[in-house]
């Protein structure tokens, strides 16, 4: 058991490091971890993360109620005791707004192509629970659907949640996320990313165990696209036999008429759902061309 001093200082550090990558602002984000199995150690609310003290931490039971501190803590404790309460397991969580990661929340694309073999093996995906209205009960049962599942995610127009074995193992996982996401955001601005095929997917997670990675639960089978799961992580990746990597969608020649009337999943054709990406060239000759036909 390690030492509430110990806990209390390990808090302030992490604040440290959560403002000092930009990861919050202001007094955004909050921070717990478990004492025991009664009580939690939290940030309180209205204070800058990065210049906090040991002092300044609260300690509460799994009800909510404050048992010691001079502060009353984070407004938005329920998000963690729902944490807490559905995954004995779990000993810290850290919410912040890292910018790329709650960019990609704020515009609804979940984290959960698979693109980099070091996040399949460690978080599986990174869904994006509903958006609810912070501090309220609304909160934490968005993210109840999710936590048996995952220990991390995107909190819908709001920032992100991760959960871990200890502090340092949350917030580092907080650190995965947002380099995640700002790899696939520069990935997306050229062009689009390569992802790995459902085979290899299944490859990475066998390491898991292999080299002791823990993980709440294994990726789905047969993952419904921008579906959620309660017992399994939902991967995008398409199965290509014999193949490690493959194009996210397929380069389509001819007119955008042409392109529109193609049906989802037919061959040659791209999902519904997945993006249409046109060069400057492509796009101004649709456009010259749809001109023509006005006249």
């Amino acid at each position: 058991m390690i030492a509430e001093s110990q806990l209390r200082a390990d808090i302030v550090e992490v604040g440290r490091r959560l403002y000092a990558r930009g990861y919050t602002a202001s007094n955004d984000g909050n921070i717990s971890v478990r004492l025991d199995a009664g009580r939690l150690l939290m940030t309180p609310t209205s204070v800058c993360k990065g210049f906090m003290t040991a002092e300044m931490m609260c300690i509460t039971d799994l009800d909510g109620r404050k048992l010691a501190g001079d502060r009353d803590p984070s407004s938005e404790m329920q998000m963690h005791l729902e944490v807490y309460r559905r995954r004995p397991d779990v000993q810290a969580v850290v919410h912040a707004h890292p910018p790329i990661a709650t960019g990609f929340a704020v515009a609804g694309i979940p984290l959960d192509r698979a693109v980099l073999a070091e996040v399949v093996c460690t978080l599986g995906s990174v869904p994006i629970a509903e958006y609810a209205t912070p501090s309220t009960k609304e909160l934490p049962e968005a993210v109840g659907q999710y936590v048996q599942a995952h220990d991390g995610m995107l909190l819908a127009n709001h920032g992100a949640l991760t959960l871990g074995k200890d502090l340092f193992s949350a917030y580092y996982k907080m650190e995965t996320i947002e380099h995640f996401a700002n790899i696939s955001l520069v990935a997306r601005l050229l062009g689009g990313e390569r992802l790995l095929s459902r085979e290899e997917v299944f490859r990475l997670q066998d390491l898991r165990g292999r080299y002791g990675i823990a993980a709440p639960a294994p990726i789905c089978a047969d993952p419904a696209p921008g579906g959620a799961a309660a017992d399994c992580q939902v991967v995008q990746a398409p199965s290509a036999p014999g193949q490690r990597l493959v194009p996210d969608y397929e380069a389509f020649p001819g007119d955008l008429a042409a392109l529109v009337a193609r049906r989802p999943h037919a061959p040659g054709s791209v999902p519904a759902d997945q993006e249409i990406r046109l060069t400057y060239g492509e796009l101004t000759a649709l456009i010259e061309d749809a001109v023509k036909n006005l006249k």
